[in-house]
Order: C-alpha cells, then structure tokens, then sequence
C-alpha cells in the first residue's frame, strides 16, 4: 500500500503536472499550444508526456476536434481540481516563504565558499 501512496505521489507532486494544474485552474480549457505558453520552459515533449501521465491518472481530459488542423484541448476533471486545492497550500507557502529561503540559500553558499 505505501509503495503505492509513493508512487502516486510521486506522479502527481512534479514540478510540471503541479505547474500545468495551476494553469488549467486558472485558464479552463486550454489548446495544447496556449498550454506551452502559459507553463513556459516546458519543451513539447516533456508537456506531452506529462500530459499523458495526467490524463492516465485522471486529473486532466483530452478533447480532440474534428477540425482541420485538429484541435487539441485539455481541462481539468473533478479529481485535478480537488488536487489543485490540495496543492494551493504548498504553493501559498512557498511564496510566503520565499524571502526566508533566498536568504538560507545565500548563508549557506557563502559558507560553502568559504571552504
């Protein structure tokens, strides 16, 4: 059971599904290209793939449209939302706690420097 827990927290707690999850929180049903753009730093392959991996855990639904070029768009399911608010936590830590952690960066390097 907790080889399990892991595994899934593990899929779901990486840098780019919890980047791509603030993005379709916020922006709803986005085209694949508009996702690129809005993750930035992501290559095509590794949003694909991550994509992919969301879509098989559930998190995310693919909708393709029968158009020419088709038209590839993604949103979040109910169990991506819940993740999401799930996640809001770490996030709102994370920017409340981001001066404090500059500066342990910069003590410690200074230490190690000075070795």
């Amino acid at each position: 059971m907790a080889e399990l827990v892991n595994g899934v927290i593990a899929r779901v707690a990486d840098k780019w599904t919890m980047i791509i999850l603030d993005v379709l929180a916020e922006h709803g049903e986005t085209r694949f290209v508009q996702l690129q753009r809005q993750v930035g730093g992501i290559s095509q392959k590794m949003l694909t793939q991550t994509l992919r991996d969301m879509e098989r855990e559930g998190l995310v639904i693919r909708t393709v449209h029968a158009e020419v070029p088709p038209r590839v768009e993604y949103r979040l399911t109910d169990l991506g939302l819940n993740l999401g608010e799930a996640s809001c936590g770490v996030w709102i830590w994370a920017q409340d706690n981001l001066d404090t952690i500059e500066r342990a960066r910069d003590a410690f390097d200074q230490r190690k420097a000075k070795r």
